[in-house]
């Protein structure tokens, strides 16, 4: 029986270890913490069918300079974390050219189109029914001319795609979400979406899947990864020592350094983000996303949850959450949110390749090192469908997508 230890217990992770099992492998997961509780406990629950695309750097003269000078809640810098991080910010932006950008969409589109059918293959094998709604999330935008754009980009995603939407006027959100006191110019309803009341407990259920299908995880440092003298590999837990014959890298944005030490360079955009809950006495039926101030409000058993876009921070800087300030203000203009849950926001780092792409494969110098990282905003969505992709190229089988887009080794 092939045998491997995967490190990283969030949904890339997780997802890459129940499909190995699935083709008869003997799996370990390791991981400082326990499962789900970094990027994939927290973000909006949105099980992404609709993001054929992914985002791009905006790259109009007029968007940078709102960016640069803190004028737009899309993007928030750390000042003295931008030098180290703009030679890969440099090759984001490249990659974010219209026709740059369209052929790596023609890839990506070929992943997310699978997500939804590749978790329900899992959540039928789990007790989560309970957390999943399959009708979608709503897109407000504020002013007319906003909804215009957001209508002809909707529809442009129809034709080149299939991606389903209606549109909302303004008295027919007010009926759909009772709870909004300001209802803009309406709204986009993205109908191939699915939504999960409790990220965390989604991710504990496929943790609990892959223990009941006889998988092991253990607390340990992935920092401990060495190759055994017989050509495998071994890593430190708290009860002592794993080796199997294949390693699988699945630790979102410290992904790098690990590889970085069998000497690999994997340029990343680190994207942090927050949240934080709210108790208001009349919630959302679905989470809502107001664009024009880039944040999304999702109503979990925790309470209404907010998420905000992107903080360009490095690994060691302290927390700002101003982009989470901005979103509650604007949040209050659409509904009484009440009292925050938490005393203090959560954070955590989305792992962005700079193009866009998931890193999906073999390592080209270390027999049974294997590299599932780089999902970006989208790990949640995708986990189970590059994990699937993974297991295959593990175990000689044709993959069921093509794997060429994001192979390791363009980098």
């Amino acid at each position: 029986m092939p045998n491997a230890i995967v490190l990283g217990a969030g949904m890339a992770g997780v997802s890459a270890a129940l499909q190995l099992q699935r083709r008869g492998w003997s799996v370990a997961i390791v991981d400082r913490k326990g499962p789900g509780l970094e990027t994939s406990y927290g973000n909006a629950g949105i099980i992404q069918g609709e993001a054929v695309k992914p985002y791009p750097m905006p790259r109009d003269f007029a968007t940078l300079m709102a960016i640069a000078l803190g004028r737009t809640n899309t993007v928030h810098y750390d000042l003295p974390s931008l030098p180290k991080q703009a030679g890969v910010l440099l090759q984001y932006w490249w990659n974010s050219a219209p026709k740059r950008h369209q052929v790596i969409s023609a890839a990506y589109s070929t992943i997310i189109s699978a997500a939804t059918a590749e978790h329900q293959k899992l959540i039928a094998e789990t007790s989560a029914e309970n957390l999943v709604r399959r009708d979608g999330f709503r897109a407000l935008h504020r002013s007319t001319a906003s909804m215009d754009m957001a209508v002809a980009a909707a529809e442009q995603l129809r034709t080149e795609y299939g991606v389903a939407y209606k549109t909302f006027s303004p008295a027919e959100l007010a009926q759909a979400e009772p709870a909004l006191i300001e209802t803009g110019a309406g709204a986009i309803h993205w109908l191939d979406a699915w939504t999960i009341g409790d990220p965390g407990a989604l991710m504990n259920a496929y943790a609990i899947l892959f223990q009941r299908l006889g998988g092991t995880i253990a607390l340990g440092d992935a920092a401990s990864l060495r190759q055994t003298a017989a050509g495998g590999w071994s890593v430190s837990t708290d009860d002592g020592a794993l080796e199997a014959e294949h390693i699988v890298v699945a630790l979102g944005p410290w992904s790098p350094q690990l590889m970085r030490r069998f000497g690999y360079r994997f340029p990343m955009v680190r994207k942090r983000g927050y949240h934080i809950h709210y108790r208001p006495k009349t919630t959302l039926n679905l989470p809502l996303r107001d664009d024009a101030f880039s944040y999304a409000m999702a109503p979990m058993t925790m309470g209404l949850r907010i998420t905000t876009g992107a903080d360009l921070s490095s690994e060691h800087a302290h927390a700002l959450p101003v982009q989470l300030r901005r979103a509650e203000q604007a949040a209050r203009q659409l509904l009484d949110l009440g009292a925050p849950v938490e005393n203090r926001p959560w954070e955590g780092t989305r792992p962005c390749m700079p193009d866009m792409l998931p890193v999906v494969g073999a390592a080209k110098e270390h027999k049974g090192l294997w590299t599932h990282f780089g999902h970006g905003h989208q790990g949640f969505t995708l986990g189970p469908v590059t994990g699937r992709i993974l297991a295959e190229l593990m175990s000689g089988e044709k993959p069921f997508i093509d794997h060429a887009p994001f192979r390791p080794d363009r980098y």
